[in-house]
């Protein structure tokens, strides 16, 4: 792929050769000029657009574009850029390929400084969690606990994000959802496994994930306990702590643990009804307390799979990720408003879909 400033070269020699008509150095001019202006707020800017067309189709190479754009920013309409795309092709594939850089630039930026965020949030609820005896608490509701270091740890993880893309909207936890203009949503659960957290126990996290157009573009799980950064990027792998993630080669239950978690908003009859399943089928199963860390062990190999019943998506997003950029399988859990409302969730490992998905029906699903 073309880079930025080579693309930028490209334009000038596009536009220097002298039997190019006035239209279409006009337009080389344009595109020179915006991509200045583009690059400069690359850190402060998300482009996801999408070029409407429904006479004609622009269509662009699968591997080169993962996404979709609304439309070009000015002065590019779609008609003339249609119109364009009949005479000068190689114009205006250049334009398309330059915002496809744009946006994965952006995405890239977007993982690399919160994957430092992440981690600085995760050591600053470390500080609380050495110091349990100090730490206000509340009850939200049956086995539902906030705590102040919930709260403090969400508000610091916000007002990073806020300094950083200030055009992004929030959604968290303890805070709710906080929308922008920009398609571009964080999801966070400033401390995931909040029981296990005022217990002492180590099975807690920080989670992060970055949603544009219903799509987990980006998912991090920082577990301090034990120093471990679980990061994916929508098309470029998983891995923890630098190292790639690689799921587990079960083909059955029988072969692995099963995550499978359970809370009160949980429907007792359908958790009975995966265990009975899972132990009819020679399986074992865990729950650490922590849905994020369960999904994200699916991606990591240390789980075959991970069921709940209800779960919200600030606890899930991130593990979900994970697990689909490591080749395993989830349910559409963004389906039907998932993202304020929640979903059951289910992660597979890549031999074992079939019989999670078997679970899932015996669940009562």
């Amino acid at each position: 792929m073309i880079s930025h400033f080579g693309s930028y070269n490209l334009f000038n020699r596009i536009s220097g050769r002298g039997n190019l008509n006035t239209e279409l150095n006009t337009a080389c001019d344009n595109l020179r000029e915006s991509f200045l202006r583009h690059y400069v707020c690359l850190k402060k800017q998300h482009i996801i657009q999408t070029i409407k067309a429904s006479a004609c189709k622009i269509s662009v190479n699968r591997a080169i574009c993962k996404r979709s754009f609304d439309e070009l920013p000015a002065p590019f309409s779609c008609k003339k850029l249609l119109d364009l795309q009949l005479r000068h092709p190689l114009l205006i594939n250049l334009t398309l390929q330059f915002i496809i850089q744009m946006t994965d630039q952006s995405i890239q930026y977007r993982f690399q400084a919160a994957q430092v965020l992440v981690r600085d949030a995760g050591l600053y609820a470390l500080q609380w969690f050495r110091n349990l005896e100090s730490l206000h608490t509340e009850q939200k509701g049956p086995q539902d606990w906030v705590s102040e270091a919930d709260r403090e740890v969400e508000k610091m993880i916000q007002k990073r994000l806020k300094e950083l893309f200030p055009e992004d909207g929030f959604f968290g936890e303890e805070s709710g959802f906080q929308p922008q203009n920009s398609e571009g949503l964080w999801v966070v659960d400033p401390i995931d496994g909040t029981s296990c957290f005022l217990q002492g126990m180590s099975s807690w996290c920080v989670s992060m994930a970055y949603v544009v157009n219903n799509e987990i573009e980006i998912g991090l799980i920082y577990a301090p306990c034990t120093d471990e950064l679980f990061a994916a990027q929508r098309g470029s792998g998983a891995t923890i702590n630098g190292r790639p993630m690689r799921p587990s080669k079960a083909t059955s239950l029988s072969e692995g643990i099963v995550g499978l978690g359970y809370s009160p908003k949980s429907s007792i009859e359908a958790t009975q009804k995966a265990f009975a399943y899972l132990f009819e089928n020679g399986g074992v199963y865990h729950d650490i307390g922590s849905g994020a860390l369960m999904t994200a062990y699916v991606a990591a190999g240390r789980y075959v799979g991970y069921y709940e019943y209800q779960i919200n998506s600030w606890d899930c997003l991130a593990g979900i990720a994970m697990v689909r950029e490591t080749g395993g399988w989830t349910n559409d859990f963004l389906a039907n408003d998932g993202l304020h409302t929640g979903n059951p969730v289910l992660a597979a490992a890549p031999g074992t879909k079939e019989a999670m998905l078997n679970l899932f029906s015996a669940a009562g699903h």
